[in-house]
């Protein structure tokens, strides 16, 4: 790899403002905002609207828009043969 190219990686905590949660991780990102986490340290923190913590897939919360079966819809519109 060569020298001076890649970003610096370093801790870096992201908040999810639906949820009210945060997390700390390592990332690239670059944002100018701190935080104080947990541990006393001031860390950069990136705000995000949408994490594992309010996702409907990773909460169990997803919501099912077609209740009735392709099959079924398309048996009541045209009539079964």
């Amino acid at each position: 790899m060569k020298p001076g190219i890649h970003p610096e990686y370093r801790p870096v905590v992201f908040r999810d403002r639906s949820a009210g949660t945060a997390f700390l991780t390592r990332s690239t990102a670059s944002p100018r905002a701190t935080v104080t986490w947990e541990d006393g340290n001031e860390y950069p923190v990136v705000d995000v609207e949408i994490s594992s913590a309010s996702h409907p897939f990773w909460t169990g919360r997803a919501r099912t828009a077609d209740t009735e079966g392709r099959i079924a819809r398309f048996e009541r519109r045209y009539g079964k043969q």
